[in-house]
């Protein structure tokens, strides 16, 4: 999911086409995040395809999940994270994947896919981006400190420091720093995850998952969780060196966003082409380049040319979200209310 721009106004219906296809006959109809692939990339598909791609935009999964539930229909691709393909999957709303149509699946890296429980076997979707949020300290202002989530317990660092206003990346955070897992459902596990939470909120400014870059590159915020792209774009780039950018040894949430064609889409072989088209190494490399983010697509990172904000490596120590079922989602909702407002 790309953060960069995500406090932006939403990209809504932009057509894009190819310089010769102003008379295509074939459509694509696609539902993306907001500003994830670079307007030339999607030109250079019409291009060399001959299809019109007509992109709308979003900017969470939650709206465009419920877009889709109320009726928004039309659309031919989405790209949704891995916790609401599980939940789409089970609500009957994705068609099969046919990976004989995609070729350039093979270009994924195996590490990746052995990773993913939201969708075994690539049955309904084929991976595009994956990251995480981390830790961003400017060095100039704060030292002494682990690469650890006990950075937020630090007091001399009190109202100079935010986290992410995203119930599953701070509820997260806590259940590794405790050992857990990310998508830990345990009422006894959730409750020490709030105690924790309660301890660092009152060194916090506040949850921001808006503006925490610029505060961060102003000098009102000298440690933010967020998400690197976010940071790096926002502070001056000659003092880039200035910035301690890292994910805690304890591990973090992960994000990893998928192709996956709706069923009943008009437009499947188009959709096909669509995305055997992004997971070509030199088209993937250019996305990786646009978002400054390592790639899941082995032989893409060979035709990279932008030095990304971390390693695939890196994500190692990241846990992929899930979907944690009605039960588990109202858990955690009471426990985020609760942190928010209190009792």
């Amino acid at each position: 999911m790309f953060k960069k721009f995500a406090f932006t106004a939403i990209l809504v219906a932009v057509t894009i086409l190819g310089s010769a296809c102003g008379g295509a006959k074939e459509k694509l109809y696609l539902y993306n995040w907001t500003y994830y692939i670079p307007e030339d990339v999607i030109k250079d598909f019409s291009k060399e395809s001959g299809i019109q791609v007509i992109v709308d935009a979003y900017s969470s999964n939650e709206e465009m999940y419920n877009k889709l539930v109320a009726g928004g229909s039309g659309y031919d691709i989405v790209v949704p994270s891995g916790d609401y393909v599980s939940i789409m999957i089970a609500e009957g709303l994705l068609a099969p994947m046919d990976l004989a149509k995609i070729p350039n699946f093979k270009n994924i890296d195996p590490v990746a896919l052995a990773r993913i429980g939201f969708d075994k076997g690539n049955k309904n979707s084929v991976p595009f981006m994956m990251g995480a949020a981390g830790i961003s300290v400017n060095t100039t202002r704060a030292s002494g400190y682990e690469r650890s989530w006990s950075i937020f317990e630090k007091p001399e660092l009190k109202g100079r420091m935010t986290m992410l206003d995203d119930m599953r990346e701070v509820l997260g955070g806590a259940l590794k720093y405790l050992g857990y897992s990310v998508n830990d459902t345990d009422p006894a596990h959730l409750e020490e995850a709030r105690q924790v939470v309660e301890r660092w909120k009152p060194n916090l400014v506040k949850f921001d998952a808006e503006a925490f870059a610029r505060g961060f590159a102003g000098g009102e915020f000298w440690v933010v969780q967020g998400y690197a792209e976010n940071v790096f774009l926002e502070y001056e780039e000659a003092r880039h060196a200035e910035i301690d950018f890292f994910f805690p040894t304890e591990g973090m949430p992960m994000y990893m966003d998928s192709f996956c064609i709706l069923k009943g889409a008009k437009n499947v072989d188009a959709a096909y082409a669509f995305i055997n088209f992004m997971l070509r190494p030199d088209i993937a490399a250019r996305v990786s380049d646009y978002l400054m983010l390592p790639s899941p697509n082995v032989p893409a990172r060979a035709f990279m040319t932008v030095a990304p904000n971390y390693e695939f490596e890196d994500l190692e120590k990241g846990e992929f979200k899930e979907d944690l079922g009605l039960e588990g989602l109202k858990l955690y909702n009471d426990v985020w209310r609760r942190i928010r407002v209190g009792n």
